[in-house]
């Protein structure tokens, strides 16, 4: 019977672990449980609160999914694929700070910061009492050469006759070789005396040409048409087209820029020039509206490089006008590819 008994304990099963697992397993199952219908008790609290039914929220949720795919998927979302990017600064090829052409002080300034003038238009004057008084001066003498040239003419015009008849009496023998010489001599002084005061007074005309022309530029006018950036001069100060008259002389009247003319330069790294070409195609970004994406064209790839750097300096022209481009904007240039719309 001690036999039997033992064996019966031997092929006895141990049920505890099983059990013990049996029952982790369904406290695990219990949790998630009541925490689906946790949050199945909180997305109908949401539900009412919101008023809306689910099947009304499930038709809403739906119709989006029809109306507005993602954006992804639609072809006009699809960016354009660009082989180089740069980085760059808005600038102007035709830009001139205008000065006046001799010194003098500044009468009036007829211009402000963002006005638009034409070009030939006036920007400033100069004080001009010297300059019309230097004119004043030139028109006397030209008026004085003009009557020693009417005196010399007198002069000649008598001088003339006189040497043809010494002469014809010379010839007849009836005066001698002294008096013929001293009336050729008076007839050569009077043809030298009216070339002089034909020069002297050309002299005097070119002169007066010169001061009249200091006259004019005391006047100081717009070279092109385009915006005013910079007014650098005040009424009273001095200006010189050059540096000469100390610190406190002006050598600007102010600065305009042709609109027309910006451009992007960007600097390019050596190693990556070979992907562009003059004629390319980009897209130019401002750094002041990074959501607007300008068209442009490569215009020119400048033929040297800079080995400080490392760097090729391009220009990239707009292809669009627009009034926010100002120049010294930064700007970020992307090169698209041969296959780019």
């Amino acid at each position: 019977m001690a036999d039997q008994a033992s064996l019966l304990n031997q092929l006895r099963l141990d049920r505890e672990e099983p059990v013990a697992a049996l029952h982790a397993a369904r406290r695990t199952w219990l949790m998630l449980s009541g925490s689906a219908v946790g949050l199945a008790v909180a997305v109908l609290a949401v539900m009412r609160f919101v008023a809306v039914p689910a099947e009304e929220l499930q038709s809403g949720v739906a119709a989006a999914a029809q109306v507005a795919p993602p954006a992804s998927l639609t072809p006009s979302a699809a960016p354009v694929a660009s082989i180089l990017d740069a980085s760059g600064y808005v600038v102007a090829r035709r830009q001139a700070t205008v000065s006046a052409k001799i010194t003098g002080k500044v009468a009036a300034v007829l211009i402000e910061e963002g006005q638009r003038v034409e070009a030939g238009e006036i920007i400033a004057r100069l004080d001009d009492a010297n300059v019309r008084a230097q004119v004043a001066q030139a028109a006397a003498q030209v008026e004085q050469q003009r009557a020693n040239l009417a005196a010399a003419q007198v002069a000649f015009a008598n001088a003339g006759p006189m040497y043809e008849r010494h002469r014809a009496q010379f010839a007849a023998a009836f005066i001698s070789a002294q008096t013929f010489d001293d009336a050729k001599a008076s007839y050569d002084t009077a043809q030298a005396s009216l070339d002089v005061a034909s020069r002297a007074l050309s002299v005097a005309e070119a002169g007066l040409a010169v001061t009249q022309r200091n006259l004019d530029d005391t006047v100081v006018r717009a070279p092109f048409g385009g915006i005013v950036t910079v007014k650098a001069a005040q009424e009273g100060e001095m200006v010189s087209p050059v540096s000469a008259g100390g610190g406190f002389t002006r050598t600007g009247i102010g600065t305009v820029v042709d609109m027309d003319s910006l451009e992007v330069e960007v600097d390019v790294s050596e190693n990556f020039i070979s992907r562009v070409e003059t004629g390319g195609r980009a897209t130019i970004t401002l750094n002041a509206y990074p959501d607007r994406r300008l068209p442009g064209r490569v215009i020119a790839i400048i033929p040297t490089a800079d080995r400080a750097k490392a760097t090729v300096k391009v220009r990239v022209g707009f292809e669009e006008r627009d009034a926010g481009v100002l120049p010294e904007m930064g700007a970020r240039v992307s090169f698209l590819g041969h296959d780019a719309p």
